[in-house]
């Protein structure tokens, strides 16, 4: 029998704020509405509804745990980029992909802002320090595209910075993999609406305020900055060699699921189930050229990019 109050993950657990948004009425600390109100039905609902979206994804994540051992056996290093605007589910999608693999093989690499130290040096170099050994999976939680995101948005870097980072990052990657590295570079897309209430919720909840920084207080502000930016980043770094995939995650669940089917369908390891359903859905995994495409329309439609 399934235990409908085991089901809440460490990122969407129900708090004692969540209950009081439920109930629609103050609660006393700690205490629960009881069994038969409205409000606790609601509330076993929705832990219902979360354990079971946690079982889907776990012979997806059992088959991440066999592609890891493939890489091992081979030798090969694989590279994943979580890109996207901030709350669009990068965080999420990385516990859920790493939850049960083998933690000797895999690293989640999240650098912060350069050292003055770091600032003399080659762009890339501190991103080359992090890269895999063989039979090593890591993943970036923001990578190199820094520099044709958030830093150009609010000026980190100079207009010369940025330009020759655009005019780089092919070649570096190329190169990457032509020497073996299987590169994935996932881009994660919210619309402004659902950042809005993701950025809500962490202001209020004080299990997430740590997450709302000061850049995010701005993202809204410049929504329209960065999708000029991710137009150009797509226009010039979508290659046949290191492809962007691009993720719809205003439905979390689906994002996370979606976003483990294209890893898995990179490397060609031997699969444990092969009756489970590989294919992403194309409606949430859009390719880099489809997604430019799609830009190009909107501004031809409304004088603007949109998303």
């Amino acid at each position: 029998m399934i235990d409908e109050t085991a089901a809440v993950n460490e990122d969407e657990m129900t708090t004692e704020s969540n209950v009081t948004e439920i109930s629609g009425s103050p609660l006393e600390e700690g205490v629960l509405p009881e069994p038969q109100a409205p409000a606790f039905k609601k509330l076993k609902k929705k832990a219902l509804r979360r354990y079971l979206r946690e079982e889907e994804l776990k012979p997806y994540q059992a088959e991440l745990i066999k592609m890891q051992q493939h890489l091992e056996q081979t030798g090969k290093r694989m590279i994943i980029l979580f890109e996207g605007r901030d709350a669009s589910g990068k965080g999420g999608t990385i516990r859920r992909v790493t939850r049960y693999m083998n933690e000797k093989h895999y690293r989640v690499v999240a650098l912060g802002k350069p050292t003055e130290h770091e600032k003399t040096q080659w762009f890339f170099q501190k991103y080359v320090r992090q890269f895999p050994r063989g039979g090593e999976v890591v993943l970036f939680d923001r990578s190199w595209y820094n520099r044709a995101m958030v830093e150009p948005v609010f000026g980190f870097c100079t207009d010369k910075e940025y330009k020759n980072f655009m005019r780089g990052v092919g070649g570096f990657e190329k190169d990457l993999v032509r020497q073996g590295t299987i590169v994935i570079k996932l881009y994660f897309s919210v619309t402004k609406e659902e950042q809005e209430l993701r950025f809500a919720r962490r202001k209020h909840d004080t299990l997430r305020q740590w997450k709302l920084s000061e850049v995010d207080v701005q993202a809204q502000e410049r929504w329209d900055d960065f999708t000029n930016v991710k137009y150009e980043m797509l226009k010039k770094t979508h290659t046949t060699h290191s492809p962007w995939k691009i993720i719809r995650s205003n439905d979390k669940h689906l994002a996370r699921l979606n976003a483990m089917k294209v890893i898995l369908n990179s490397v060609p390891y031997e699969r444990l189930d092969p009756e489970l359903d590989f294919v992403p859905d194309s409606d949430v995994v859009i390719s880099g050229s489809r997604e430019l495409e799609y830009m190009e329309a909107q501004r031809l439609r409304s004088g603007k990019f949109l998303d």
